[in-house]
């Protein structure tokens, strides 16, 4: 190989490292399996954040009020994975965002207790 055919080639390496490096910046997967497809089809959904109702802003839960709403979400639906967890504009206390072990969404809402009140079937807000 000379130096030309060298540098073609080096080129090439680099642009194909920058562009994937540019492409999983951007939220791009490698190898996600069919399992992972429903999670990624909330992550946009888990990042935003809460929306507005009857005047209020949903706030993300941190800390201990986060790990209780979490924990008392999983105990009611056993196999969920918890999207996101929020004060709630629409009545109870808290809520979490799930989806439930076959693959559906729910919105699991709480009252200031951590008692679960209700688990509402889609996607909610």
């Amino acid at each position: 190989m000379n130096r030309v055919e060298k540098g073609v080639v080096n080129a090439a390496l680099v642009a194909g490292l920058v562009g994937g490096g540019i492409y999983l910046a951007m939220g791009g997967s490698v190898g996600a399996s069919s399992s992972n497809q429903t999670d990624s089809r909330f992550a946009a959904e888990a990042a935003k954040g809460g929306h507005q109702a009857n005047g209020i802003t949903e706030q993300q839960l941190t800390g201990t009020a986060a790990a209780k709403v979490r924990a008392a979400a999983i105990a009611a639906n056993p196999g969920a994975t918890v999207q996101r967890v929020e004060t709630d504009a629409e009545g109870a206390a808290y809520e979490a965002h799930i989806i439930k072990a076959d693959g559906s969404p729910a919105t699991v809402k709480l009252n200031a207790s951590f008692t679960v009140t209700a688990t509402e079937s889609g996607r909610g807000r």
